[in-house]
């Protein structure tokens, strides 16, 4: 069985990767003509909710629902649809005589503004920059858009700032404001308040801490600076209502509506709300509106009076609707039939089965309303197991392998996750482990479960991995001491009694049991140490090493690694001859008289004798042995094959892209060791995953770049459209390349908003089963619950799916909570490049005003116009990019788009016309930041350099992670000849 970690549990069918997360509701499906109608119904008499994002004008309110934008009068009722597009459409305004609205939307892949008449048209496209523009304001004179982008930021944690774009189209401006994320220019145009920064989570509340900032109010002129009162609240989203800023703010505990008069600088409460957070504003023609509980509220600012206004929206939401779809490359776990007949999967929270050569694939379970994981297959080949939520909890199911009677329910007695189910040899126990890592041994007849084994200590490197002994009796495992590093221990499945086998003196992972049961293999570190303190920063770049070992379980059995001697026995002894350095069950070599590649069949094999095993626990520790001809390198999954064989990964070294920790994602070498030979030798190149047959002489591996076998992985032409699957005998000589291969794609019938129910009941038992504390900071999860799963029915796009449980999240008031990813629609992705560069418009031109340059021998670092032989200077004008003119004011990013990495023309002279222009070649960049953030730390670090006149050295940290690392190693050792230094942990990462 393939054995993984809880993380990857978190990953479903779709990709939502949830550290924090979250209730249950109904879409309803209605039958319209020849095609589906989905509408979010209003269930009560305010209509629609996870209406978000609102702006108004006189006669309409517009907003965003289901990623589109849409208005309503404002009085209420059904909305129209301005967009109908799959992607996100979002943050909507209405320019100042509410004929317009601006909007950021991704119709290329990338968060761009686009501008569309108030009722209806098409869109039109006003920025082409690679970074998102998210759209804030229209200017008062109602000509320009105000938008908030992290472009040309210096910043490693992409500070955004004001930029505003000409609505008919033109050259973007910055607004004089260094940073800026949320904001508003007042109504005569003087005064813009503003939020300076955004937050790495949104969704948190009661946040205190150094994230939250007040709310400043800039005079444009003078540039004085006013501010309401603030001690450390979060206060967001400023509005401009005549001399009075509105704005959110959480001082209260609840995110309500708060009032600044910059006149009597008095601060008033508008809104008392003690559920919902509001969590958008804008104002408008006399009016503010604003979104809370998912439902969209109107505020008469001279009255302070505010009501729900009633909407409905409901529309045409194709990919909501329930489909047939191909899901062969969200495959995850795996495990092999007991003869290699078949392989049982999970793809997308479903079980198939999928034969070595002849058959059909076999979609098992086949229910969007539920999650089934972790497939294994029983030793008798009669059964195969699965975890699934379909009743709202993980229980243990057994299904006939064929599919054709109903699963057996087995209710676990604790509810949380469960994982890596093995059974016994006997096909009569299943052993797996849960969220508190807890080994358990469950009896298949009774049902009946109980704790063998656990680990203390909850920290990422989960690596329990229990293992049957070939006699059904005992199962190994590693867990964590009190020094944080690993030992194997042993249980007694019938008694429960658990001895420890390593001294825990090195990091002791992955035991296995020999087939033949005298031996238990295992791996251990002895350089383990850094890593033992898993957010140990000195670990990052210390890849511990395993050695292969194995154990003597029986006190009268010898080592089978005693020396060895060739000894003439003479002739006649009637014994079969091999080759030097082959083992009974290689393939024999072709005959003399053979045609060339030729091999003999090989020897039939007979069936495996049952075992019986016995543990000597006194002096076994001094019975363990060191494997040779095993160098010690990066090793993981170790498993045994027939007597005397075991398996395991060995991960690339670190750069050399291998998918191991020191790795880019190439695969790990698939290497066996073979005791009769005493070798270890890769089995199979580029491998990602695999498992062994139960009779230890089949074996199925995922390839990681598609070809599979000893000789290295087969060419191929771009990306494999899905997953590459081997099934090989593990017993004979290695197999060749493509050898093997399985033929398949698995496809199941796809109802997202029964999946959508899922994946938010997941996220609500992720929470509620890893975080820290068992009373997650005092909220009342099952309230939650019921509250958030009361807007479910409205979510009609993925990213609302992901905003809703965020929103559960933040009631638990934790960092590192976040909700990303997912499965959603299909857009188009349209690259944009750019030439690492500064421009000036000047003679009607664009002029070159700065160059980044600063490391361009870094591939990371690499600055289009500065490579060898461009010859593009400050001062320059480009003329034309790939022949196509370039003046003011189009935008040269418009030009420079779909053009990142690719080769790219551009016309330059030395002044602004084309007389004795020449034409460079260069390839445009995705991004920029790493080049502007290079160049700043570098500018920093030469000011430290003058203002010490050279005594003080400058360290740039730009988190705390392995690139932090990284920057103070390469900044601080080469310039530890300074009498000190300045460690600068500014716009940190985290």
């Amino acid at each position: 069985m393939l054995h993984r970690t809880p993380e990857a549990s978190f990953v479903r069918r779709l990709p939502v990767l949830l550290i924090a997360c979250f209730a249950v509701g109904f879409l309803g499906v209605k039958i319209a003509g020849p095609k589906l109608f989905i509408e979010a119904h209003a269930q009560n008499s305010n209509g629609t909710r996870l209406l978000r994002s609102p702006t108004v004008s006189a006669t309409q309110i517009a907003f965003a629902y289901a990623q589109n934008i849409w208005t309503v009068p404002r009085t209420g009722g059904a909305a129209r649809r301005l967009t109908s597009f799959q992607g996100q459409t979002t943050n909507p305004h209405f320019s100042p005589d509410g004929k317009w609205i601006a909007f950021s939307g991704e119709y290329a892949g990338n968060m761009d503004v686009y501008v569309v008449p108030a009722d209806g048209g098409e869109p039109r496209r006003l920025t082409w920059h690679p970074g998102a523009d998210l759209v804030q304001d229209w200017t008062p004179d109602g000509k320009s858009i105000m938008f908030s982008s992290s472009r040309a930021t210096w910043s490693p944690s992409g500070a955004p700032r004001f930029w505003t774009v000409p609505a008919e189209g033109g050259v973007e401006e910055p607004m004089p404001l260094p940073r800026g994320y949320q904001g508003k220019i007042s109504a005569d145009g003087s005064r813009i308040a503003y939020r300076m920064n955004n937050s790495w989570d949104e969704e948190r509340r009661n946040y205190r801490g150094g994230q939250n900032r007040p709310v400043w109010i800039v005079n444009l002129k003078t540039y004085d600076l006013a501010s309401p009162p603030w001690t450390d609240s979060k206060d967001v989203d400023p509005v401009w209502a005549g001399d009075s800023v509105y704005f959110i703010s959480d001082r209260d505990s609840v995110a309500n509506v708060w009032d600044y008069d910059t006149g009597t600088r008095k601060l008033t409460q508008v809104t008392k709300f003690t559920d919902f957070d509001v969590k958008s504003i804008d104002s408008g023609a006399g009016a503010i509106v604003f979104e809370q509980a998912g439902y969209i509220h109107e505020l008469d600012p001279k009255s302070g009076r505010e009501h729900v206004v009633n909407i409905t929206a409901a529309g045409d939401f194709p990919w909501m609707m329930p489909r047939w779809e191909d899901v062969t490359n969200r495959l995850t776990n795996m495990a092999i039939s007991p003869t290699g007949k078949r392989v049982v999967v999970e793809a997308r929270g479903e079980i198939f089965t999928i034969p070595a050569e002849k058959g059909d694939v076999r979609n098992l379970t086949n229910s969007s309303s539920s999650a089934e994981r972790d497939p294994a297959w029983s030793p008798d080949g009669k059964f195969i197991s699965y975890f699934s939520d379909k009743s709202g909890e993980y229980r243990l199911y057994i299904e006939a392998q064929d599919g054709l009677t109903p699963p057996r329910e087995i209710v676990l007695e604790h509810p949380t996750h469960y994982y890596t189910p093995s059974w016994s040899p006997d096909s009569k126990k299943l052993v797996f482990t849960d969220t508190g890592l807890h080994v358990w041994v469950l009896d298949v007849g009774s049902g009946k479960a109980r704790v063998v084994g656990n680990d203390p200590w909850m920290v990422p490197q989960r690596t329990l991995n229990p293992v049957w002994s070939p006699d059904s009796k005992w199962v190994a495992y590693s867990s964590r001491l009190r020094s944080m590093y690993h030992a194997i221990f042993v249980s007694n499945a019938e008694t429960g009694e658990t001895k420890q086998v390593t001294d825990g003196l090195a990091d002791a992972v992955w035991p296995a049991w020999d087939a033949n049961g005298k031996y238990l293999w295992f791996l251990a570190s002895t350089d383990f140490g850094l890593r033992s303190q898993w957010l140990d920063m000195t670990s990052y770049d210390h890849d511990e090493t395993f050695g292969l070992y194995l154990v003597v379980l029986k006190k009268s059995d010898a080592s089978p690694l005693l020396p060895e001697s060739d000894e003439d026995r003479g002739v006649g002894t009637g014994r079969r001859s091999l080759p030097p350095g082959a083992c009974a069950g290689d393939v024999p070599a072709a005959g003399p008289d053979a045609t060339p590649g030729e091999q003999q069949p090989p020897a039939p094999r007979g069936p495996r004798q049952p075992v019986s095993v016995q543990v000597d626990f006194d002096g076994l520790q001094k019975r363990i042995v060191s494997v040779p001809g095993v160098a010690e390198r990066q090793y993981s999954e170790l498993h045994s094959g027939t007597d005397g064989i075991v398996f395991y990964l060995q991960a690339a070294a670190r750069g050399q892209g291998g998918g191991g920790p020191g790795g880019g994602g190439g695969g790990s070498e698939l290497m066996r060791y073979r005791l009769c030979d005493r070798r270890a030798n890769t089995f199979v190149n580029s491998v990602t995953d695999y498992d062994v047959s139960a009779d230890g002489r089949k074996l199925v591996y995922r390839a990681a770049t598609g070809g599979g076998g000893a000789g290295g992985p087969a060419a191929f032409a771009g990306r494999p459209p899905a997953p590459s699957l081997f099934i090989v005998d593990s017993d004979r000589t290695p197999p060749q390349p493509g050898q093997g291969r399985l033929n398949f794609s698995l496809r199941t019938y796809l109802d997202p908003k029964e999946e959508f129910k899922q994946i938010f009941n997941e996220g609500w038992r992720n929470q509620r089963d890893y975080l820290y504390v068992p009373n997650l900071h005092g909220t009342d999860w099952v309230k939650d619950k019921e509250m958030y799963g009361a807007m479910l029915p409205y979510v009609m796009h993925g990213a609302d799916l992901n905003y809703l449980i965020d929103m559960m999240g933040a009631e638990i008031s934790i960092g590192h909570s976040y909700v990303r990813g997912g499965d959603m629609p299909d857009v188009p992705q349209v690259q944009g490049g750019l030439l690492g560069a500064d421009f000036a418009i000047e003679n009607g031109r664009y002029k070159v005003t700065r160059i980044y340059d600063n490391e361009n021998w870094n591939p990371d670092l690499r600055s289009p116009l500065a490579v060898p032989g461009a010859n593009v200077n400050v001062g320059d004008y480009i003329l034309a990019i790939n022949g196509v003119e370039l003046k003011a004011p189009d935008n040269i990013n418009r030009l420079l788009d779909g053009t990142a990495n690719r080769q790219t023309s551009l016309t330059i002279n030395d002044k602004p016309t084309m007389e004795g222009a020449r034409h460079v070649v260069v390839m445009p960049v995705a991004t920029e930041q790493a080049l502007r953030t290079r160049a700043w730390v570098e500018s920093n670090r030469r000011q430290v350099e003058k203002l010490s006149d050279g005594q003080l050295a400058y360290v740039y940290l730009p988190n705390t992670g392995q690139p932090g690392y990284q920057s103070f190693n390469r900044y601080y050792f080469s310039q530890q000849d300074k009498k000190g230094a300045i460690v600068d942990e500014r716009f940190n990462g985290g």
